[in-house]
């Protein structure tokens, strides 16, 4: 099984992103908030508790800001072991795929009639461009959302403004009540972002109003208004990662 838990200090983790984020982020890890968020994240690594994942910020280690063309906004990463690999709601290979990926997976036949691979790995989206965010990045084993109130909103806010900031039209897919929270942010930002608004893939809420994620056909709707804006479409067949 892989081994996804954070062992180096989280400030140490954190500077490994692509041009475009980096200003960004060392601001983050320097000011009050990101201080105390390493200080909280480093003590209960200390403390034996398992924090996943070992790369946090790997959404934002290829890709620049002027690369997004879709946001996939989820919560806070999955918290069994070797489950989280930085990519929200990615895991790699060979990991058993989890309740709330299965249920994009569903929907993704649904919209598009894809098939799809035995991996769970959505890396072949992030190479085109689509950012894959939670709001909060690290969590502790069997421990959903613990992490959820320590600073990392700080720091997905200001990757979120940068996005939206970005002259280019973009999707925002935001998949829950955590990622809608950040709708705010985007009201005002130019018609060059368009959002698109469900519950969670989760089985919890997937099927539920207000407005349920399954048959919801996120992918060919964020295709269409792409294509509409003058911007090619995203390949959204999950081929075998290399």
């Amino acid at each position: 099984m892989l081994d996804n838990r954070l062992t180096r200090p989280l400030a140490e983790a954190l500077a490994d992103v692509a041009p475009g984020w980096d200003d960004l982020v060392a601001a983050f890890v320097a000011s009050p908030r990101g201080a105390v968020l390493c200080r909280a994240v480093d003590a209960r690594v200390a403390a034996g508790a398992e924090v996943y994942p070992a790369r946090p910020l790997r959404a934002l280690e290829t890709l620049m800001p002027q690369q997004v063309r879709v946001v996939i906004l989820g919560q806070d990463p999955y918290h069994g072991p070797g489950e989280a690999e930085g990519l929200a709601f990615s895991v790699a290979d060979g990991v058993k795929i989890p309740p709330s990926l299965r249920n994009i997976r569903q929907e993704l036949v649904a919209d598009l009639g894809l098939a799809l691979p035995v991996s769970g790995s959505l890396r072949a989206w992030a190479g085109q461009g689509v950012l894959l965010l939670n709001t909060c990045l690290t969590v502790e084993r069997d421990r959903p959302a613990s992490h959820a109130r320590l600073g990392w909103e700080a720091l997905t806010d200001a990757v979120i403004d940068r996005v939206a900031a970005q002259p280019h039209p973009k999707v925002f897919m935001l998949w829950g009540a955590h990622a809608q929270a950040k709708a705010m942010r985007l009201g005002g930002a130019g018609e060059q972002n368009r959002m698109l608004v469900s519950n969670h893939p989760s089985p919890l809420a997937a099927r539920r109003p207000p407005v349920p994620f399954v048959g919801s056909r996120p992918f060919s709707a964020a295709n269409d208004w792409l294509v509409a804006q003058g911007v090619a479409p995203i390949d959204w067949r999950l081929t075998e990662p290399d």
